[in-house]
C-alpha cells in the first residue's frame, strides 16, 4: 500500500497516486489488517479489494471489530480507497429460491461488512437468468430482491453496490456495455448503485479494446449506457482467451489478448479520471507485484 503518508519501508516510500490508484485484490485469511495490508504494502498498493467472507460460501460471518477498525484507520490515514468483492454464488436472476435467498443475505453482509470497515465500493456480479427462464423475468426478480437492498444504503459511509459484468457465458445478465442500461433501469438507476468494468470479462464478452480506439470506444458507450460518474472502479486483467471467446481467464498485464497498450489508453479516458485500478491476476504475490509497477509505469510514463 502506499501514498503520501506511507512510512518508509526498506526500499522507501512508494510514490503516491496521481490519477489512477493501482493496487490488488489482497488475501486476509488471519486478519484484514494483520495479513491483508501487510501482502498490500510488499506489493506497493495503492488500493485494495477484500472478501469478508468465503467467496464460495454463504456463511456471513461477522468479523473483527479490532482488524475491522485497524483495516479502515489504516486505510483513512494513508489515503487508500478499499473495496470489497461479495461472493461468487451470489445471482438474483436465479430460478432457485433458495440461491435468491441466499443472495439477499450474502449481499446484505458484504454491503454491511464494507460500511464496517470503510470500504468505498462493494462488487457484485450481475448474474444470469437460469433454469431457461426469460431476461426479463430474471430482471423482475432483480428489482423485486436487489433495490431493497440499494433502499437500506442510507448512511453517510455505506458503500456503493458495483455491478461488474461477466464475460458472456451461459445466459448471462450483463457482459455486453448496453447491458447495463436494462440492469440499471431494473434498479431505478439508484444513486448508491455504480459499475466496476473487468478489463478481461468485457474483452472476453465481445469488446475488442486492442484496435484503434477500442478501449476509448468501449468506455464511450459505457458512458452513454449509464450515464457519467458511475464508473467507480476497474478490474484490470488481462485475458488469456481471445475477444469474443466467452472465457473468463485473467492473464498477468502485457502477457494476454489484450496487451499493455488498452490499459495505458485506459488511464487517459474522462470517464476513469481518479478510478482505482484493481488486479485479479495470477502469479501470487510476484505476479502481483508485476503487475502493480506495470500498471504504474504506464499510468505515469
Amino acid at each position: 500500500m502506499s501514498s503520501e503518508q506511507q512510512p518508509h519501508g526498506p526500499s522507501g516510500p512508494a510514490p503516491g497516486p496521481s490519477r489512477n490508484p493501482v493496487g490488488s485484490h489482497v488475501p486476509v485469511a488471519g486478519g484484514l489488517s494483520t495479513v491483508g495490508l501487510a501482502y498490500a504494502r510488499e506489493l506497493r498498493a495503492e488500493t485494495v479489494q477484500v472478501f469478508v467472507a468465503n467467496p464460495r460460501g454463504w456463511a456471513t460471518p461477522a468479523g473483527n471489530p479490532r482488524e475491522d477498525e485497524a483495516f479502515r484507520a489504516a486505510c483513512a490515514e494513508e489515503s487508500v480507497p478499499a473495496y470489497v468483492h461479495a461472493p461468487y454464488l451470489i445471482n438474483f436472476g436465479s430460478h432457485t429460491g433458495a440461491t435468491v435467498e441466499h443472495s439477499v443475505a450474502s449481499l446484505r453482509h458484504s454491503l454491511r461488512r464494507g460500511r464496517e470497515i470503510g470500504a468505498l465500493g462493494v462488487v457484485v456480479h450481475t448474474g444470469s437468468a437460469t433454469g431457461g427462464r426469460d431476461r426479463a423475468v430474471a430482471l423482475k426478480q432483480v428489482r423485486e430482491r436487489m433495490l431493497p437492498l440499494l433502499d437500506e444504503l442510507t448512511h453517510d459511509d455505506d458503500p456503493f453496490l458495483l455491478l461488474e459484468s461477466t464475460a458472456g457465458q451461459g445466459f448471462s445478465l450483463c457482459s455486453r456495455t448496453w447491458d447495463f442500461g436494462p440492469y440499471f433501469e431494473a434498479l431505478d438507476a439508484h444513486p448508491k448503485l455504480g459499475i466496476c468494468l473487468d478489463t478481461c470479462h468485457v474483452f472476453a464478452a465481445g469488446h475488442d479494446l486492442t484496435g484503434p480506439g477500442g478501449m476509448h470506444q468501449t468506455l464511450d458507450l459505457l458512458v452513454d449506457t449509464v450515464g457519467e460518474g458511475r464508473l467507480k472502479l476497474i478490474h484490470a486483467n488481462d485475458s488469456e482467451a481471445g475477444v469474443g471467446a466467452h472465457r473468463d481467464r485473467h492473464a498477468n498485464i502485457g502477457a494476454g489478448h489484450i496487451g499493455e497498450d488498452p490499459f495505458r489508453a485506459l488511464m487517459t479516458h474522462p470517464a476513469t479520471e481518479g478510478v482505482p485500478l484493481i488486479i485479479e491476476t495470477p502469479g501470487g504475490k510476484e505476479g502481483h507485484a508485476g503487475d502493480v509497477e506495470r500498471l504504474k509505469k504506464l499510468r505515469d510514463g
